[in-house]
């Protein structure tokens, strides 16, 4: 049979119902879609797409399962490696990792990959009502700090080894990154929370509203028992540009508007913490989280929204599909433009802070690319005296994140580079302190869901052989 070059289509809403709504973009492949597309998979025996996942997830053996239309087979293969699956399938950059490494992209298109795994997870999620094999307790204690996907995955692997986990939570809900930064429209928050109550089945437990560092430290965790502590807080701190008018009403970080929407429904005319309605928004930034900003402004009203990004299309670091979806729905990009100030007006009847007025708009200066930089990006070069203004009465900066210095300054014998990421070696996520160990955005600041979801499943094998080593 000859094989399709194409990889089947992703089914989807319509841009011009979408852009108005906050449900799933992606539909989701049917059973005879996910079959005629596994029948792609070529079932290469050097397996260079496993090398591709920083979770070793065994690609060609759960495709096989779906070929046999075995999707319950399919997932339990996948659970073996990821305690995410429906996660991941929605918003890991299969394009750059398995999929990149696919035998049969060197001629056609990859499998699709990603789509397939997410498949395999909803498939699970709507139809298994068995029972969980939960491992037998082994006696021993530890703590995870922070329940994105870093610190999910560290407790779901250690759950399953016998280990008592308790994930201690900042927000009210669990999930972190997941649900606080991801928009519904491309996360269900309903999949994350099908996800942690699967690990909660395996006996691990969520404890939301403890800030550690100020609820409780990391020495005292030790003092209650626990033998070993995996930090996986995240990148919470936002980044600004440091240019005139960020202090001005109508300014966000993108984690504060994509938090206010995405986890205390601030869309809502009842909300507690409302949001700016705005009309015409500037998004700054070029990556994923710029993009979720963007799409959110427009589904909250705004009639028109720009990104707007320093370099060119090429090298726009956001998903291809992420970008794709974004132009469909009307946003405009305003590409090789910087901003170099934000500009606004006082309202004299607003006597809250009389210091600080409310957003006009956005001064950009064009620029070119010049010589790659450290990264082999071209440099973006301003073009002397080709400012001009975006009239908007919004602004959201997306230009990344840092890690939130609370942990780092509560916690003696912690060692963290200049960025305020904390130090761990890299084969095991073991940090300078005896028995921490650390993962994802806290250590790299902020990156993508997989490779934290990697570095947690690393300092959990590190975890366990540390634990039974000390106990021999």
């Amino acid at each position: 049979m000859a094989i399709q070059p194409k990889k089947h289509e992703m089914p989807v809403q319509e841009a011009s119902v979408r852009a108005h709504n906050f449900k799933e973009v992606a539909l989701g492949y049917t059973p005879e879609i996910a079959v005629a597309e596994a029948q792609r998979c070529l079932n290469c025996k050097n397996r260079p797409c496993v090398e591709g996942c920083p979770v070793n997830i065994y690609i060609p053996e759960f495709i096989s399962k779906v070929k046999e239309s075995d999707f319950e087979g399919a997932y339990n293969i996948i659970s073996q490696s990821s305690s995410l699956p429906a996660v991941c399938g929605r918003v890991c950059p299969q394009e750059t990792q398995c999929e990149s490494k696919c035998t049969l992209g060197i001629k056609f298109e990859p499998v699709g990959i990603g789509r397939l795994e997410r498949f395999v997870a909803d498939y699970h999620n709507e139809h298994f009502k068995g029972e969980l094999s939960v491992p037998a307790s082994n006696g021993h204690k530890v703590a995870v700090i922070g329940s994105g996907p870093s610190g999910l995955t560290c407790a779901g692997d250690l759950a399953k080894n016998g280990y008592k986990v308790t994930v201690f939570e900042a927000l009210h809900l669990a999930g972190g990154v997941l649900v606080y930064g991801i928009p519904e429209f491309r996360l269900p928050k309903a999949i994350v929370e099908k996800e942690v109550d699967t690990l909660k089945k395996y006996g691990v437990d969520v404890e939301t509203n403890v800030v550690i560092g100020k609820t409780l430290t990391i020495d005292e965790l030790f003092e209650d028992g626990y033998e070993a502590v995996f930090i996986g807080s995240g990148a919470g701190l936002p980044r600004f540009m440091g240019i005139p008018g960020e202090s001005l009403k109508g300014v966000y970080s993108a984690n504060e508007f994509l938090t206010r929407s995405n986890l205390m429904k601030a869309y809502d005319g009842h909300s507690h913490t409302p949001i700016m309605h705005a009309k015409t928004v500037a998004v700054v930034g070029g990556g994923n989280v710029a993009m979720d900003a963007a799409r959110t402004a427009l589904r909250l009203g705004a009639d028109h929204v720009y990104i707007i990004y320093r370099r060119s299309m090429e090298e726009i670091p956001a998903r291809k599909e992420e970008v794709e979806h974004a132009e469909e729905e009307g946003i405009e990009f305003k590409i090789l433009n910087n901003p170099v100030e934000i500009l606004g007006y006082h309202n004299p009847d607003d006597r809250r802070d009389p210091k600080n007025g409310f957003v006009t708009g956005i001064k950009v200066i064009k620029c070119e690319l010049g010589e790659p930089d450290e990264k082999g990006r071209r440099r973006p070069v301003e073009v002397p005296g080709s400012e001009y203004v975006i009239p908007v009465d919004c602004v959201i900066m997306a230009i990344g994140t840092s890690p939130n210095p609370l942990i780092k300054n509560t916690t003696q014998g912690l060692d963290v580079n200049k960025h305020g990421g904390i130090i761990v070696e890299e084969e095991t996520g073991k940090t300078s302190k005896e028995g921490v160990y650390a993962g994802g955005d806290a250590v790299t600041g902020a990156a993508t869901v997989i490779l934290a979801m990697g570095a947690g499943k690393t300092a959990a094998h590190a975890i366990d052989e540390y634990i039974q080593g000390k106990n021999q």
